[in-house]
Order: structure tokens, then sequence, then C-alpha cells
């Protein structure tokens, strides 16, 4: 008589459902939550507002003229007596100068700083993007970890009761015959504590890279630390959604509108603004002077007349071969770079983009055929095997194999579907900023 027809049978909606419980005394993490937080308190992202402040700021002082320059001096002194009355050329002068830059380059310039302010905003749209795709991944890596472990935590309590009536069989019935299976489910159950260990330390990393960029929150629960962090057991409906209408052309969601190609496009127009500076040095630069030469009075006492110069003076940029057609070369130069980076970003878009939408496609027919197909055949399997070694027509290894598979196939589709879900965040990454309807809009899992 075979004593497992006594033991519980965990079916899937059973396990998966001790597999969502919460961990006890832990606060969980939302993924929109988690984002909000990481955007909220992420230290580039208020470096980037005061370096645009400060790009403002410079603007202003770019487009001023410069400093007036004052000069004070004595003219024409003796040099036997130094007596300020003894010759009549003699005078103490002040002067003051104003110098006025080359051709418009006063306003270029500050367009140019301007220009190069308006980068920030852009840039910080991207950011705001790359920080929602990475917290994205971290949460899912945790979310993965995490369903493992409870699975296999809710899945220890089986194999210790197969081992129990392992031993229980081995008791009543004759030592060759039923060694063997105390041995091999002893083996299982000692394996599965080594599997639960590793995944423990792979939840536990996962963890600390996610508390990286909400130890904010960690901060504010009292008693809550990184290494306990716990996160929903549900993904949010937008990363699991299976494609109803099948995929778009990658062409047709990419736009030119990401903010990092916006950010591109803003950098191109400073290296334009850079070439039309360059342009302005073959242009003249003047200046303005004003003098006024006070003189003593004659040695019989008579007056002198005080004297006021002024005058222009202009630079000859007559030369220019070594000095101004090098910069403007060098000028022309790195704009035509920054075009080729945009050039680069988007085929690096368009690729990412690509490869996202065939591991979702590849992801999609998966999960759904484990949902549809393999899971129901492998728990049928699984108590097909357990009713035969009931009926004394099976092997207690044979049993042992079926659970064993059934649950590596369950961790394996929670790997899955946080492979899709890192998947769909990394296609909404590179796809922003498009004006087209969501990639995937159909119901979400059902696991």
């Amino acid at each position: 008589m075979r004593y497992l027809r006594h033991l519980p049978k965990l079916g899937m909606a059973t396990m998966l459902a001790i597999s969502a419980l919460p961990a006890a005394a832990q606060q969980e993490l939302g993924l929109t939550s988690a984002i909000e937080i990481a955007i909220r308190n992420d230290p580039w992202l208020q470096g980037s507002v005061y370096q645009e402040q400060a790009l403002r700021e410079e603007a202003v002082a770019q487009g001023s003229l410069p400093d007036p320059r004052l000069t004070l001096g004595l003219a024409n002194l003796p040099t036997d007596t130094f007596d300020l009355g003894q010759e009549a050329m003699t005078q103490a002068t002040v002067g003051i100068t104003q110098r006025f830059p080359r051709g418009d380059s006063r306003r270029i310039a500050k367009t140019r700083v301007l220009q190069m302010a308006s980068i920030q905003p852009r840039q910080r749209d991207n950011r705001e993007l790359k920080v929602t795709e990475t917290v994205t991944h971290l949460w899912l890596d945790v979310w993965r970890a995490q369903q493992s472990v409870q699975l296999i935590e809710s899945s220890r309590s089986l194999f210790e009761q197969l081992e129990d009536v392992a031993q229980a069989g081995y008791r009543s019935a004759t030592m060759s015959a039923r060694q063997q299976d105390v041995i091999r489910a002893s083996v299982e159950l000692t394996r599965l504590d080594d599997r639960l260990t590793a995944l423990s330390a792979e939840l536990s990393s996962s963890r600390e890279a996610l508390a990286e960029w909400v130890g904010a929150w960690v901060d504010e629960k009292a008693g809550i630390r990184a290494d306990l962090l716990s996160v929903d057991d549900t993904i949010p409906p937008y990363l699991t959604a299976l494609s109803a209408n099948g995929s778009p052309k990658v062409d047709s969601v990419l736009a030119i509108d990401h903010p990092m190609i916006r950010a591109t496009d803003e950098l191109i127009e400073v290296r334009t603004l850079e070439v039309d500076l360059a342009k302005q040095a073959y242009k003249p630069e003047w200046s303005l002077s004003a003098q006024y030469g006070y003189r003593d009075k004659a040695p019989n006492g008579q007056d002198r007349a005080d004297l006021f110069s002024v005058g222009i003076s202009v630079d000859l940029p007559l030369f220019t071969s070594n000095r101004q057609d090098r910069n403007l070369k060098a000028s022309v130069a790195r704009a035509e770079t920054v075009k080729t980076e945009r050039m680069l970003q988007l085929r690096q878009l368009q690729a990412l983009a690509r490869s996202a939408v065939a591991r979702i496609e590849r992801l999609d027919e998966r999960i759904t055929r484990y949902r549809e197909t393999l899971l129901p055949q492998m728990e049928q399997q699984a108590e097909a095997a357990l009713s035969a070694y009931n009926s004394d027509d099976g092997d207690f290894a044979e049993a042992v194999r079926a659970r064993i598979a059934e649950l590596n196939a369950r961790i394996e589709l929670f790997q899955m579907v946080a492979e899709r879900a890192r998947s769909q965040a990394s296609f909404n990454y590179v796809t922003a900023g498009a004006d087209n309807a969501p990639l995937f809009s159909s119901t979400r899992y059902q696991d």
C-alpha cells in the first residue's frame, strides 16, 4: 500500500495563491511609487536645473559690452626737475576706453549660451525616461526573485511530506525496495533548500540595487531595511499586456521627438552658432577712447589750457590663414560631428526598438504556450505519476521528477514574465516621444 494517497495536492491556482501572499511585517513598494521616488530624489536632475540656471545667467554676461578701461597717467614729464609746471606739454591725464566686440559676436555669443541652456530640459526629460527604465528593471528583478522564493517556500512542505511518506514506506516494506525512495526524497529536499538559498541571495542583491534608487522611501519607513525591501506582487498592466493586433513596424513608432534626439538637435544649433561666431572673427574690433589732460600754470603764473583727446582704434584681421580660417574650419567640423552623432543615435534607438519587439513577440508566444498548454500538461503529468505510484504502478522517482519539473516551469514562467516586462520598459524608453498608440494594449497576464 502506498502512503502518498493522503498527501495534499497543490494545483497551479493554490501554489500561485500561496506565492502571492505578502511577506509578513513588510510594506510593499509598487513600481509606480518606486519610479516617482527615484525621479524625485535624483541628484542629477537637480544638478541639471542648477546648470541651466548658471547658463542663463552667463548668457546675460555674454551679451553685455566689455567693461570700459580707465587710464591715469603723467605725460611729457621733464626728467631734469620733474616739475609739472616747467614744460607746456606736461600734463596729468585721465582717459577711458570702451571696446566693441567684432561684428554681431555679442548677440551670437548670448544666443549660443541660451541654446546650451535649452539642452538641459531635454536632457532632464531623457534622464527621467532612463531612470524609469532602470528602476523598472531593478524592480522587476526583485519581483522575479521574490516570487520564485515564495513559490519554493510554499512548495517545501510538499517535498517534506514526500520525504515523510518515503520513510513511512521504507519502514513498512523491505529495505531493498524503499531505501532509494528515502534517499531520493532527502536529496531533492536538500537541492530545494540550496536553490532557495541561491534565490534568496539573488533577492537580497536585487533589493540592495533597487534601494540605491529608492533609499528615501526606505529611510522614511520605520523598521524597513534595504535587504528586506518587498515589492508588490502585481506588475503594472502596461508592462504585461499581450499584443492584440500584432507588432507594428518599428519605423512607424520611432520619432525624432525622443528627448535624446531633441537634446542633440539643440546641440547642433549650438555648434551652428559657434560657426557663425567664428565668422565674426573676420570683422574688425573697434575701440573708442577719450582722454582729458590737465596742465599746471606756467612758471610766470600764466594759465595753460587743459587738453581733451578722443580717438578710435580698430584691429585689421588681414592675415587669417593661421587663425580665423583654422578656427572656422574647426567649428564646421565640430558641427558635422554632432550631426553624425545624431544619425548614430537614431540608428541605435531603431535597433533597440526592433530588438525589444522581437523579444516581446517571442516571449508572448512562450508565455501563452506555458499558460495554456505546458503548465496544465505538467500538472496533469504530476498528478498521473502520483496516481500511478499510489496504485503500485509507478515509480517514486518519477513522481518526484514530475513535481520538480512543474516547479521549475512555474519559476521559468516568472522569469519570462519579468523579462517580457523588462523588454516592454526598454521599448517604452526608445520610442518615447512617438505620437502613436501603445504597442501592446490587450489584457494583462493572469498568473
